[in-house]
């Protein structure tokens, strides 16, 4: 019987090269500089990546949760964030055609 580990490997060693529900998460906390971009959450307990999961959604909520309702330094930030993100993602084998079906 295999458990769950109940702490998160930090989105620099997690899986797909960070394109996961939590990465994305991550990414968007850094969009909104809820935590600094060193921050990789590494050894976070599900709690605190839920707590981060509540400040981002608090944020997204102010924007209607859409990338263009955010103002040009947010929007440009994110863009950079997440191009990086996808760019480093594809160059360690992910193609993340389902994953991002919703994006845009």
């Amino acid at each position: 019987m295999s458990t769950k580990p109940d702490r998160y490997v930090g989105i620099d060693h997690d899986i797909n090269g960070g394109m996961t529900t939590i990465g994305k998460i991550i990414r968007d906390a850094w969009v909104f500089d809820l935590i600094p971009e060193t921050e990789t959450c590494a050894n976070w307990n599900l709690a605190g990546i839920d707590a981060l999961l509540q400040k981002v959604n608090a944020e997204w909520d102010k924007y209607g949760c859409l990338v263009s309702r955010l103002p040009p330094e947010l929007a440009a930030r994110h863009q950079q964030i997440h191009d990086a993100a996808i760019a480093k993602a594809r160059a360690a084998g992910w193609s993340g055609e389902h994953e991002t079906d919703d994006e845009d």
